[in-house]
C-alpha cells in the first residue's frame, strides 16, 4: 500500500531536504538544493511509470478507496514531474545564488506534491488536503521575490485563494454531511437518493473552489497580476503546473456527480466565459507576461472543454491530459525565451529582435503557432480531440464557441510575432537621424550569455517537444485511455 505513493514520497523527501539543507548550507552553496531537486524530481518522475504498471495490477484505489492509482493519477504524477523539471532548468540562472534559492525549491516541490494528491484524491477529506498544499506554497512562491508588484500579486492570491479554499471546504462538508461519507463510492452510491438542490449548491462550491486552482472565471483575477509580478520561472510553474492537478480533480468529480445535477452544463458555460474572457482581455495587453496570463485564463477555457464532456465521452480524459501535455510544453518554451532574454518585457522591447536571437525568434512563433492550435503543433492535436470529445458528449455549442475563441486568440498571438520579425525595428525620427548602414548594428548581444544559456537551450527543447506531440500525440492519448480501463 505505501509502496503505492513512491512518487508521492520522492516530492515530500526532495522538499524536506532542500528546506533543512538550505538551512545549513552557506549562500555560496545553495546549488546543492537544486540538485536535490531534481534528484526528487527525477525519482518522482521514474518512479511514476513504475508504480502505474503495478497499481494497473493491484486494483484502481488504495488506502480505503480514498486515493486513486489510475491514469488521472499517473498522468498528473508524469506531468507535474516533468513541468517541475522544466522549470528549475529554464530558472537556474535567475534563481542561482539567490538569497531564497533552496526556498524556491522546496516551495516547488510541495506545490508539485499538492497537485498530485490533488490530482489523485477519490475522498472529498483528501481532496480538501490536496488543495492546500497545492495552493499554500503558491502563495509564498509569488511575493518571495519581494518586489512590490509581487507582493501585490501575493496578497491578491491570498485573498482569492483564501476564498476558494472556503468555498471548496463548505461544499466538502455539504456533500460529506448529504452522502454520509466522503469517499467518490459513497457519493456515486447515495448522493442521487439526497435532495437535489443541496447536492447542486455542494457540487457548485467545490467546483468554484478548485476553478481557483485552475485559473479559471470567476476566481481568475489573480492569474495575469501573479504572472507579471513573480519571477519567470515561478510565473512558468504558476500557468501550467496547477492545471494539471485542478483540471483531473475536475474531470473526477464530473463523473462522480449524479446525473440529475446538471452540473456539465455549468462547466461548459464557465469554459465559455473563461475563453471569451481571456482572449479578449489579452487583447490590449503590452507586457509580455501580462499577455501570457490573459492567454492561460483563455487555455484553462479550453482545458474545460473534456471536462464538461466526461463521462459522457471515451476521449475525455485522454484528451484532457494530451491537451495538459500540449499547453504546458508550449507555454513553457515562450516562458524560456523570456528568461533568456530578461530585458524583454514589452512588445516594444521584443521589435525587430529577429535580428538578434534568430533561434530565439523561431522559437517564439511556433510557441505562438502551438498556442493558436496550429498543425502540425501539440495545442492543435490537443484541440481537435477535445473538441471531438464535447461532439460526441452533445456539446456542439461549446465546441462554436472555442473555434471562435480560436480565431479570435490569433490577433493578440501575431501582434507578439509581428514584432519580432525583422521589419519592425523601431523607427522614428531619432531612427532617421542615424546614418545609413546597410549592416544595423543588433539591438542588442546575440548570445544571451552564460545566465541565459540554460534557458535557452530549455526553449528550444520545449519547441521540439511541441513538435513531437503534435506528430506523436496519438501515443500518449491511447496510452492513457489504456490506464483509464
Amino acid at each position: 500500500m505505501y509502496a503505492d505513493l513512491v512518487p508521492e514520497a520522492c516530492l515530500l523527501g526532495g522538499a524536506v531536504a532542500c528546506l533543512l539543507g538550505g538551512s545549513f548550507l552557506p549562500r555560496t552553496r545553495q546549488w546543492v538544493a537544486r540538485v536535490v531537486a531534481v534528484a526528487a524530481l527525477l525519482g518522482s518522475l521514474v518512479s511514476a511509470v513504475v508504480t502505474a504498471v503495478v497499481a494497473g495490477a493491484a486494483g484502481p484505489t488504495t488506502f480505503d478507496g480514498s486515493y486513486a492509482l489510475d491514469g488521472g493519477t499517473t498522468a498528473a504524477r508524469v506531468l507535474a514531474a516533468a513541468i517541475t523539471l522544466v522549470v528549475v532548468a529554464l530558472g537556474t540562472a535567475e534563481l542561482a545564488g539567490d538569497r531564497r534559492e533552496s526556498e524556491t525549491y522546496c516551495l516547488l516541490l510541495l506545490a508539485a506534491l499538492g497537485v498530485v494528491v490533488l490530482a489523485g484524491a477519490s475522498d472529498l477529506l483528501v481532496l480538501v488536503v490536496g488543495f492546500l498544499l497545492a495552493s499554500i506554497p503558491v502563495y509564498g512562491l509569488v511575493g518571495l521575490g519581494r518586489t512590490r508588484p509581487g507582493t501585490e500579486a501575493a496578497v491578491r492570491t491570498y485573498l482569492l485563494g483564501a476564498l476558494a479554499g472556503i468555498l471548496l471546504m463548505l461544499g466538502v462538508t455539504l456533500l460529506t454531511a448529504l452522502a454520509g461519507g466522503s469517499t467518490y463510492r459513497e457519493l456515486a452510491e447515495r448522493l442521487p437518493g439526497a435532495p437535489l438542490a443541496a447536492v447542486g449548491v455542494g457540487v457548485l462550491l467545490v467546483l468554484v473552489g478548485l476553478l481557483f486552482e485552475a485559473g479559471a472565471v470567476p476566481l481568475h483575477p489573480w492569474v495575469p497580476d501573479a504572472v507579471q509580478g513573480t519571477r519567470t520561472a515561478v510565473a512558468a510553474f504558476l500557468t501550467t503546473v496547477p492545471k494539471v492537478g485542478a483540471l483531473l480533480a475536475l474531470s473526477r468529480l464530473v463523473e462522480t456527480v449524479p446525473a440529475a445535477v446538471p452540473v456539465r452544463p455549468v462547466v461548459g458555460g464557465l469554459a465559455a466565459a473563461s475563453l471569451v474572457l481571456g482572449t479578449f482581455a489579452a487583447f490590449g495587453q503590452h507586457d509580455l507576461r501580462r499577455l501570457l496570463g490573459w492567454s492561460t485564463v483563455s487555455q484553462v477555457g479550453f482545458l474545460l472543454v473534456p471536462v464538461a464532456a466526461a463521462g459522457r465521452s471515451p476521449l475525455a480524459v485522454g484528451s484532457l491530459v494530451l491537451y495538459l501535455a500540449g499547453y504546458a510544453v508550449t507555454t513553457l518554451a515562450l516562458f524560456a525565451v523570456l528568461a533568456a532574454l530578461p530585458q524583454q518585457r514589452t512588445l516594444t522591447d521584443v521589435r525587430g529582435s529577429a535580428r538578434a536571437h534568430p533561434w530565439l525568434t523561431a522559437v517564439v512563433l511556433l510557441g505562438l503557432l502551438g498556442t493558436a492550435g496550429t498543425p502540425p503543433t501539440a495545442v492543435f492535436l490537443g484541440k481537435l480531440t477535445t473538441f471531438t470529445a464535447a461532439w460526441e458528449a452533445g456539446l456542439a455549442w461549446l465546441v462554436v464557441v472555442a473555434v471562435a475563441a480560436t480565431v479570435a486568440s490569433l490577433f493578440y498571438l501575431l501582434r507578439w510575432g509581428a514584432a519580432v520579425l525583422p521589419w519592425s525595428a523601431p523607427s522614428g525620427p531619432g531612427a532617421a537621424a542615424e546614418p545609413a548602414d546597410p549592416e544595423p548594428a543588433d539591438p542588442e548581444p546575440a548570445d544571451p550569455g552564460p545566465a541565459g544559456r540554460w534557458a535557452a537551450s530549455t526553449a528550444v527543447l520545449c519547441a521540439a517537444g511541441v513538435l513531437v506531440l503534435g506528430v506523436g500525440g496519438d501515443v500518449v492519448l491511447s496510452g492513457t485511455a489504456a490506464l483509464v480501463r
